[in-house]
């Protein structure tokens, strides 16, 4: 057992600090002596550890306290997502050091462009390699080539293979020419914009597991439930911003993002904006759920 000074010393992190931490749940001791002094136990030293890399990242403590109170996260998947966090971190610090040794260099390029051409073909290579035959006919299908994908399966056994190699090469060919567009590239500014920067939406459009996909899926749609729950309550309340840190968490895990505030809000005006899937998200989650939703959003990132 370590009492609050002498923790204070071993983390550098203030008496007064950690008593605060205390006051609100964080992080309270494991026990207090006769003499009404704080003390500590490993476990609670392993959990000032985990709260000090999320404040890495300048989350509020009350959405720290969301996070690691969450019972759907285990202590490895903290972890993980943690590890996860610092290293994209650490490469664009890498990046940004990169960047100021080519101004000094008197070799800086400049270059603004969004998605070019080997962007593109990376891209291309990196959604295609993480994914299976059959996954690979279903996305071909989506892109608008039902047609051409069935024909090649009732082509005969022998030439489904060849056929099935022609649809993917005309696909690929469809796929550069439509990613080359100018809607495309906005579409690419909007993702660059959401994921922080180029690097990070290629890793991003590796395609996640089925099984893992809907189980994020599903825990996103449990948090919206006992959002609807709490509609007509105070947006500014800690219940509703509590749902939404979780939402918030959740969703940067699923699309492996740093922060998601933009994609947040984005979602929340377009649900505002489109009638169809007002009515669609109403349908599922309550009449007037969208405004409530997109004040929660607004107040959540204020």
């Amino acid at each position: 057992m370590k009492t609050v000074k002498e923790v204070s010393v071993l983390t550098g992190i203030s008496v007064r600090t950690l008593h605060w931490y205390d006051e609100i749940g964080l992080l309270k001791p494991s026990a207090v002596s006769d003499a009404g002094y704080r003390l500590y136990d490993d476990k609670a030293l392993e959990r000032l550890q985990q709260i000090l890399f999320f404040r890495e990242f300048d989350l509020p403590l009350r959405e720290i306290k969301s996070i690691m109170d969450n019972p759907a996260l285990d202590r490895n998947h903290i972890l993980l997502s943690q590890r996860r966090m610092l290293e994209q971190k650490k490469e664009r610090l890498e990046r940004l050091i990169s960047g100021i040794d080519d101004i000094l260099k008197g070799e800086n390029r400049m270059d603004f462009t969004v998605f070019d051409q080997n962007d593109i073909e990376q891209l291309y290579q990196s959604i295609m390699s993480q994914m299976t035959d059959e996954q690979k006919k279903q996305y071909m299908k989506n892109y608008i080539l039902a047609d051409e994908c069935a024909a090649a399966e009732t082509s005969g056994a022998e030439n489904v293979l060849t056929d099935m190699e022609e649809v993917e090469a005309e696909f690929h060919k469809m796929f550069v020419r439509n990613a080359s567009g100018e809607q495309a590239q906005k579409n690419f500014r909007k993702l660059v914009e959401w994921y922080g920067d180029k690097e990070q939406v290629l890793k991003g459009a590796k395609p996640m597991e089925p099984e893992i996909f809907a189980a994020y899926q599903n825990r996103l749609d449990a948090v919206l439930k006992k959002l609807a729950a709490k509609r007509g309550e105070d947006v500014s309340g800690f219940p509703v911003r509590e749902l939404i840190g979780e939402y918030d968490f959740v969703s940067g895990q699923l699309y492996q993002m740093r922060d998601v505030k933009v994609v947040m809000k984005d979602l929340a005006a377009f649900y505002q904006a489109n009638e169809q899937a007002k009515a669609a998200f109403e349908k599922q989650y309550g009449e007037g759920f969208v405004e409530f939703f997109a004040a929660a959003v607004e107040e959540f990132y204020k």
